[in-house]
């Protein structure tokens, strides 16, 4: 029976949508981001996805049919169409359906209790090159090949279940300290430890692939330095730039006694392979000239690994893909913030990294306090007419970037630096012309891609001990960057649509506050531009993570503070 108090619509295409203004609405959100994709979230209806990678998802974190179903039954206004049951029951079914095992030949064998299944799999033409022998109950597949089979079947609807195992790699044991380096009590939170046991499943061939997602600021090095642990071998870990590596590596002498002499740094300015190897994907993709070798690919094979640790791995380049595929007997742990990649290769992590094994809702965590509450506020500017008579004759691209770099966005970094006063800020922006006005005009430092290394370093240690209350930075701050006091991130421009950018700009202000644990994101948009509809994209991520954006006019903000008359008298 219709129940019209209830929150959702479950619709035949597989769209849902889910009523904004209804008191089940953030227990309905929470169930619904567990098996589906929320595609876009205005005020009063978000509309949420249902496809089959959503659902490998689920089901590889153990999620059944049945349960979303139920839960569908209970939250939905009408009846449930049945195609949308056969659909999740079909594809929730798929994952694990379809196996890939070793025997003790230690030959490779894709199994299944569907002979239908393995029928249609011998017989497809995207994977008959990757096949040795085709038997009654089981096709054997090359060796060299296990990445290569999983990435095509994925492609064609099957999820492989890799069950085949691991070579255990070259033996490294370490502990971790209980007091750091730096004199702090050390112990592991209760959810990096539950990520930790469920990725390695007891060592077992269960275990060892897939990703664990966790907001920046909750610890995901913790997370893989306790896998490194419980593996107990030499690592190779993946990283995306030079400085990521200098802060792998004193996370790792701070919290571990593994001694300095062990961890290598491979990358555009030292090549050192140690037990413990950290390297940067622009030198594991290096090419002395388009389309050749792989200058470094030796990398892979130059120790016998056991784990494999990609760092930001929704960032991972299409490269490592490949490279990764010819890499699947090795254990690999994939870190991120976001499963979201904005040029659609999910799949590609599903298969050759693994599925996602460990996912912690991010409100969740800022209600234990493990992470700053954030307050999300969106501010619209409006051009003056001369801006605004450019921008309507430029073409979509050159829009985009003249409502970015608007000047009139310059009055409300001085607002919003009224209202907290200059108290460990960031503003975070895309255009270098922009950020250099606004170093400019308001004397903070900046940095950018040209900035040396030894320069960032000492900026960033500056800013956390509190000697620089403020730093602009460009897109180098959105990954990896450890500024653990940044209380206020102002984003004046961002990568069009982005949603993972959205979500690692806003992880900048994450870690844990003291008094009132409060943080706060401003993002500054013109007015009635395509800068306002990109926006709405680039917050659906953190949307789905329960953040709500306050959004106000510039005047509106202005009158909500009190000081609408001072500023508009300086200007």
């Amino acid at each position: 029976m219709p129940d019209f108090q209830n929150p959702l619509i479950v619709q035949s295409d597989r769209t849902m949508l889910l009523e904004v203004h209804n008191p089940k609405f953030e227990e309905c959100r929470a169930f619904c981001g567990s098996f589906a994709e929320l595609e876009k979230s205005p005020e009063h209806f978000y509309t949420y996805r249902i496809t089959p990678l959503s659902l490998w998802n689920a089901a590889s974190s153990g999620i059944n049919a049945e349960e979303i179903i139920k839960g569908l039954e209970e939250f939905t206004k009408y009846p449930l169409p049945k195609n949308v049951i056969s659909e999740i029951r079909e594809q929730i079914s798929r994952y694990g359906k379809v196996k890939l095992i070793k025997e003790e030949d230690g030959e490779l064998y894709i199994i299944s209790e569907e002979p239908n299944f393995l029928k249609e799999i011998a017989h497809h033409r995207a994977v008959k090159e990757f096949i040795k022998d085709v038997f009654k109950d089981k096709i054997q597949i090359h060796k060299v090949y296990r990445g290569h089979i999983k990435h095509a079947l994925i492609k064609i609807g099957y999820p492989v279940e890799d069950l085949a195992g691991y070579e255990e790699g070259a033996e490294y044991h370490f502990n971790f300290r209980s007091v750091t380096r730096s004199g702090k009590k050390f112990s592991m939170r209760d959810y990096q430890r539950k990520s930790i046991e469920v990725f390695h499943a007891g060592g077992s061939k269960y275990g060892g692939s897939g990703v664990i997602v966790l907001p920046c600021g909750a610890g995901k090095t913790i997370v893989g330095l306790g896998v490194m642990q419980l593996v107990g071998s030499h690592t190779l870990i993946l990283v995306t730039n030079t400085l990521s590596i200098r802060q792998w590596k004193n996370e790792i002498l701070d919290k571990t006694d593994i001694p300095e002499e062990d961890i290598g740094e491979y990358s555009g300015e030292k090549k050192e392979i140690r037990p413990i190897t950290i390297a940067t994907y622009n030198i594991i993709t290096h090419r002395k000239k388009r389309g050749g070798d792989f200058t470094h690919y030796h990398l892979f094979s130059a120790s016998n690994w056991g784990l494999i640790i990609y760092d930001e791995v929704h960032l991972l380049p299409a490269p490592v893909f490949r490279l990764t595929s010819e890499l699947q007997a090795k254990r690999r742990l994939g870190l991120t913030a976001t499963l979201v990649r904005e040029d659609g290769l999910e799949e590609d992590v599903f298969s050759l990294i693994g599925p996602k094994k460990y996912d912690v809702p991010w409100k969740e965590l800022e209600k234990l306090s493990w992470i700053a509450n954030a307050k999300c506020i969106e501010i619209r500017v409006d051009m003056d007419e001369e801006l605004r008579a450019k921008y309507s004759v430029a073409d979509d691209r050159e829009k985009y970037r003249i409502a970015s770099e608007n000047v009139a966005k310059m009055e409300v970094i001085k607002a919003i630096i009224k209202e907290h006063g200059l108290n460990n800020i960031l503003i975070i922006g895309q255009y270098l012309d922009q950020l250099n006005l606004i170093a400019k005009k308001f004397k903070f430092p900046i940095i950018t891609g040209q900035t040396p290394l030894s320069e960032r370093e000492r900026l960033y240690k500056a800013f956390r001990e509190g000697k620089e209350p403020c730093l602009i930075v460009s897109r180098v701050a959105n990954f990896s960057i450890d500024l653990p006091d940044a209380k206020i991130a102002i984003q004046i421009s961002g990568t069009f649509g982005s949603r993972q950018e959205e979500a690692q700009r806003l992880g900048r202000i994450l870690r844990p506050k003291g008094d009132d644990n409060m943080a706060y994101f401003y993002t500054i948009v013109s007015r009635d531009t395509t800068e306002e509809s990109f926006a709405q994209n680039r917050q659906l991520f953190l949307t789905e993570q329960g953040y709500e954006y306050q959004i106000y006019t510039f005047e509106e903000y202005l009158e909500m503070k009190g000081h609408a008359k001072e500023i508009i008298s300086r200007r």
